[in-house]
């Protein structure tokens, strides 16, 4: 059994079609296939079957991936901790992110930290709340910025970055888009822009609501900053978002506006796998975003 197979069989995996995996791989499809064929006789087990034009994981096929994932992830870590050991100037930061970070914090950081540091690099991926815990606990990213930052979990550490106010989003020519502050009941009786059910923002907007005496009434719903933004503007609803997601500048941008009462904030804490230390470079940035954020807790 080949290092090569087992990488060929987690894109075939990922893919679910040789073609798709092959071009990826920048190698030939018919190389691919031998590969695969060769690992499934030698396992003298069947992974994969067909359906339609795409290749499907038997139940066995599941489970094989299941465990080459942590395999091939703890092999990952072991290069990259001797290569940090040679020169830790030199190592990969993996960092996992909620997409409204991605707009300034983010990019920010990254490119402070690399002033000093020039030759480390990131491994940047998006998510959502639950599935970043999941990709700090299967090791898949040495660090996550999460928000919510959850104080108390069975799996992940972390600490507290900052707490972050959110504004009431507004239509510009909403009668209350020009008052300095609004009291959130006030929008008892509009329809809200939100974003979906796997975004933890929702549930913070759906608590203020219910601190303000209401339950909000849905009427769009949206899983990019940008589409918040933008219904909102054309007058779609309203909506609550952090300060962080309006500091961009774009044609449809909708008004922005204070809220005294409940004040609604988010907060963002840093994140690592429990029990487990991390990689030298990855430690290195985590203190540096500790010194970074010292005052905005």
């Amino acid at each position: 059994m080949e290092l090569r197979q087992l990488q060929y069989f987690v894109k075939v995996a990922k893919k679910q079609h040789v073609t798709q995996a092959a071009e990826e791989l920048h190698v030939a499809q018919s190389a691919v296939s031998r590969q695969i064929h060769q690992l499934e006789e030698e396992l003298g087990m069947q992974l994969f079957v067909q359906k339609g034009r795409n290749l499907q994981l038997t139940p066995v096929g599941k489970l094989f991936l299941t465990r080459l994932e942590e395999l091939l992830s703890g092999l990952d870590k072991a290069v990259m901790e001797m290569r940090e050991f040679l020169d830790p100037e030199k190592g990969e930061i993996r960092i996992g992110f909620p997409h409204t970070l991605g707009i300034s914090l983010i990019p920010t950081v990254v490119a402070d930290f690399r002033k000093g540091r020039p030759n480390v690099k990131f491994r940047l991926k998006q998510g959502t709340f639950a599935s970043l815990i999941q990709d700090v606990t299967r090791g898949e990213v040495d660090l996550a910025f999460i928000s919510p930052f959850p104080e108390i979990h069975e799996q992940v550490a972390g600490e507290l970055l900052l707490t972050e106010e959110m504004y009431a989003v507004l239509p510009n020519n909403h009668p209350l888009a020009h008052h300095e502050t609004i009291r959130l009941e006030q929008l008892k009786d509009e329809s809200f822009v939100m974003f979906s059910d796997n975004y933890s923002l929702k549930s913070i907007v759906f608590e203020a609501c219910k601190e303000a005496g209401f339950i909000p009434q849905i009427g769009f719903e949206g899983e990019e900053t940008d589409t918040i933004r933008g219904l909102v503007a054309a007058g779609m609803g309203v909506g609550l978002l952090p300060e962080m997601a309006l500091t961009e500048i774009s044609p449809l941008m909708p008004a922005k506006v204070k809220v005294t009462h409940p004040q609604v904030t988010r907060t963002i804490g840093l994140v690592r796998r429990k029990g487990e230390k991390l990689p030298l470079v990855a430690e290195m940035f985590q203190r540096f975003l500790l010194d970074l954020f010292k005052d905005q807790r």
